[in-house]
């Protein structure tokens, strides 16, 4: 989310910062041996939920912008064209620059790239599996899709009917939503998936099957704007019902035997969209958390501003040349833990240093 600082919502980058947070604890694993204790389980479904939450809080976003251009405004192509030079200003410049720093670094390490022009187009991974090179761009292509895929539909229905556009919005963002879950319905009765390995490379990280999570984000946004004192006044209730998806997700599974091998509808079909809803859920509660006084907020909103920065240099960046120069698996824990520390830090202050003297000036040039 890229808003003025007079306009943010602390709530939101509490979100943003927690996302990210998540998702840097769940790749800084590399350092250390692999392990089925707690906390290293823990960290890696933190990863998973970092992105997913990215997703549903990147619809919310995208979502209350549309709805507003596309109800207030006739909406033609020259709107369709302004959101996306917003949205591309904002993602497409830093993309293309880790991109080509990933390459240089492949080059000069001597590694092999698979299939990279599809990187150029948001192409590696849109019917199948990512290939191994810069593997956290998987969730980009997903982001790409849905800034085309939502902004023309909205443009082509227009052409046909201007008839009250409020339900008209959400008819559109419904369709699609089943259109993916019927795309994953799909692959469950054309594939057998026999661990979460495989599960994670070619469901949960397709693009074709994934861009449900960020329309239901779409889905949140308009009920927000539609029904703002319903979403305000029940915010703790819906908290509440997020606390309990998750709580299902983590401790509920193994009791109810839905693992992937004995139910693996549950995990291709309705895991996703579920995690998707129980964040949506959050949103009530954090979108209303407008304004923060205390110690935290400079630091949770200045995380939240080069959150975009650090997803994309942290791990095929910083974290592929640290495991390439020093054998992490010979360190002793304590040289572990301070590698670790030691690489949170750089991350920091790279992608600080890209925010500001690339990220920020590039956005600022949208509306000249």
């Amino acid at each position: 989310m890229e808003i003025n600082s007079e306009k943010r919502v602390f709530g939101l980058d509490v979100l943003r910062a927690t996302a990210i947070t998540m998702v840097v604890c769940s790749h800084i694993l590399w350092i250390y041996p692999k392990s089925n204790h707690f906390i290293p389980m823990l960290f890696e479904l933190f990863g998973f939920w970092g992105v997913e939450l990215f997703f549903v809080l990147s619809g919310f976003l995208i979502g209350s912008i549309l709805y507003k251009t596309f109800v207030e405004q006739s909406y033609r192509f020259t709107e369709v064209k302004s959101f996306l030079k917003r949205r591309w200003f904002r993602t497409l410049p830093n993309y293309y620059l880790i991109l080509l720093l990933n390459i240089l670094i492949a080059f000069l390490l001597g590694y092999k790239i698979e299939g990279l022009f599809k990187y150029f187009y948001f192409a590696q991974n849109f019917l199948s599996k990512s290939p191994s090179f810069f593997p956290e761009s998987w969730s980009l292509p997903i982001e790409e899709f849905a800034y085309l895929l939502l902004p023309f539909s909205l443009w082509g229905v227009c052409r046909f009917s201007k008839n009250n556009k409020q339900k008209l919005f959400l008819i559109v963002n419904l369709f699609w939503i089943v259109f993916f879950m019927m795309n994953k319905w799909i692959y469950n009765s054309n594939h057998t998936i026999s661990d979460l390995i495989e599960w994670n490379l070619n469901l949960k990280s397709v693009l074709i099957y994934r861009v449900d999570a960020i329309l239901i984000g779409v889905v949140a946004a308009w009920f927000s704007i539609n029904y703002p004192s319903w979403w305000k006044n029940n915010k703790i209730v819906f908290a509440f019902f997020a606390s309990m998806i998750f709580a299902f997700l983590m401790f509920g599974i193994l009791p109810m035997n839905l693992t992937i091998e004995q139910n693996p509808f549950f995990w291709n079909v309705i895991y996703l969209p579920l995690t998707s809803i129980g964040f949506a859920f959050l949103l009530p509660f954090f979108s209303e958390w407008k304004t923060n006084t205390s110690i935290f907020k400079l630091p949770i909103e200045g995380l939240s501003k080069i959150s975009y920065s650090i997803y994309l240099i942290h791990y095929s960046i910083v974290l592929q040349l640290v495991k390439y120069f020093f054998d992490t698996l010979q360190m002793s824990q304590l040289e572990r833990h301070f590698v670790s520390l030691a690489t949170v830090l750089v991350t920091i202050i790279f992608s600080y240093i890209l925010y500001k003297v690339y990220e920020k000036p590039i956005m600022n040039l949208r509306d000249k």
